[in-house]
């Protein structure tokens, strides 16, 4: 459960009174209130030195550079789009609508980096594909929406302090939206188009000198849904399956991970994926289906990547 201004977080507004707050939180027009918030930026911003802007770059983990070099990323990027290629690539904007992670995926905003124009920094790139299929559906509601991307995220949450992990890092995620069908085969074919691209991907990626060994999928499930992921674990009998029950409210019955085993002998979840109930709230529709799979790229070119 998040942490709101009444729990942990009181000392946020510890200085203003429950009017002054409520007027701020729900009662003045945002066009208002993003107005103030900009004017006291600004007057924050004037104050800044060289100083105070070097030792922010120094420190702030939200500014500092990858640890990857970008040619390396560029060119998983472009193995990636290439195994992708049923799916059409979009360059995504680096802002979203404020609320897309907290109302749609139902994460907590204190998660997400947002910002003082209504808007906030994009921290899960399948949240916003999940608004572009909604509106490409409700314009013609026959298409099957499928969309490939590579993003640099960014979340606000504590980073472990571990190899790998950082506030921003870079993700190549897909999607796929459409109307369920007979038997439910249109999220069942969806999830294994999906698992196949990966699989490909993985496969192209060790021509270019990374190595996947090892690879487990694990498929799991709510009861009513169990029947499916055995439909789903059946399409790949070259690959060790395992089957687990489903306990993570974020899906919709429906979830798969693909580990392997790193360089350094450690087994990774490394690409993560699930059917998920988005478009049945964004498009009002309950029989629209919403697919979403994502690798780490960043992760995975620190890890998988054999050095020469």
């Amino acid at each position: 459960m998040s942490e709101g201004p009444t729990d942990l977080r009181r000392w946020v507004t510890s200085g203003l009174d429950e009017a002054s707050l409520s007027a701020l939180a729900k009662e003045m027009p945002a066009t208002e209130l993003w107005s103030l918030l900009l004017t006291v930026i600004e007057r924050r911003a004037a104050a800044r030195t060289s100083t105070t802007l070097m030792q922010q770059w120094a420190q702030d983990r939200f500014v500092v550079p990858s640890y990857i070099d970008q040619r390396t990323l560029l060119a998983f990027d472009q193995v990636y789009f290439a195994a992708a290629h049923a799916f059409e690539a979009i360059e995504l904007a680096p802002l979203a609508p404020l609320g897309v992670s907290s109302a749609v995926a139902l994460t907590s905003q204190n998660r997400v980096v947002s910002t003082t124009r209504g808007t906030e920094v994009v921290s899960d790139p399948t949240n916003v594909l999940a608004l572009e299929s909604a509106s490409r559906l409700r314009k013609d509601p026959s298409l099957v929406v499928r969309l490939a991307s590579s993003h640099r995220c960014v979340r606000a949450q504590e980073v472990p302090k571990l190899p790998g992990f950082a506030a921003h890092f870079r993700m190549f995620c897909m999607t796929t939206a459409g109307h369920e069908i007979k038997d439910q085969a249109f999220v069942v074919g969806t999830l294994i188009e999906h698992i196949r691209t990966h699989l490909a991907a993985l496969h192209a990626l060790e021509r270019i000198g990374y190595s996947f060994p090892d690879r487990v999928l694990k498929l799991l499930s709510t009861p009513p849904r169990a029947h499916l992921a055995q439909r789903i674990g059946a399409a790949f009998s070259d690959l060790r399956v395992v089957h687990e029950p489903l306990t993570k409210g974020y899906y919709d019955g429906l979830r798969f991970m693909l580990s392997s085993r790193s360089t350094k002998g450690d087994d990774i979840p490394l690409i993560d994926g699930g059917a998920f109930d988005w478009l049945t709230k964004l498009a009002a529709n309950r029989k629209l289906v919403f697919v979403a799979s994502a690798i780490g790229s960043q992760v995975a070119a620190y890890v998988y990547r054999l050095k020469s």
